[in-house]
């Protein structure tokens, strides 16, 4: 058995795969700030929950009662200003409850962005009945249009780093969990 696993490891060192992982392993860290790529530039937002589904642009987002909530990014080291709409005000039209009880709480959204990102919530972290941190689909910064993050993105409070914020957001899939 070791001979068998010697024979497969020098053939996987002399085929390159060894370096490769070496190399990949060892190729320079970008500091956070830097390493935020231009993302694909992102269409209107579509949010569907079962048969029924909601397009939103910017322009018609900003229609609608925004909140606006003060976050620490920890990945530009900077506080910043969202405002925007819950994201459960933009559930509850297709039929999500703003109160969820019982097999309700079995429902997740799934987030993306233009560039294939993807996240989860469960339902009850995006609703204040439930849970204390805010999730909302903002379309303004510090005051000003979203511009190389947008035109829309989800933000949530409390989160220590922004890692499922979701820039150029692009689609919401309400789902549930069997």
């Amino acid at each position: 058995m070791k001979a068998r696993i010697a024979r497969i490891l020098i053939f996987l060192c002399a085929s390159g795969f060894g370096t490769a992982v070496v190399r990949a392993q060892q190729a320079p860290a970008m500091p956070m700030g830097e390493a935020h790529t231009p993302a694909t530039p992102a269409g209107p937002l579509k949010i569907i929950f079962g048969d029924k589904s909601a397009t939103w642009t910017a322009a018609t987002l900003a229609a609608l009662p925004h909140i606006s909530v003060a976050v620490h990014n920890e990945h530009t080291k900077a506080d910043e200003t969202y405002s925007g709409v819950p994201l459960i005000a933009l559930l509850t039209p297709l039929g999500v409850s703003d109160k969820p009880r019982g097999k309700e709480l079995r429902l997740y959204v799934v987030a993306a962005g233009s560039d294939g990102y993807e996240v989860v919530y469960s339902i009850g972290e995006i609703t204040p009945d439930v849970h204390d941190a805010t999730v909302i689909v903002a379309d303004t910064e510090d005051g000003k249009p979203i511009a190389a993050d947008g035109p829309l993105k989800l933000v949530a409070t409390g989160e220590k780093r922004p890692a499922r914020w979701v820039r150029n957001l692009v689609a919401i899939d309400v789902k549930t969990a069997e």
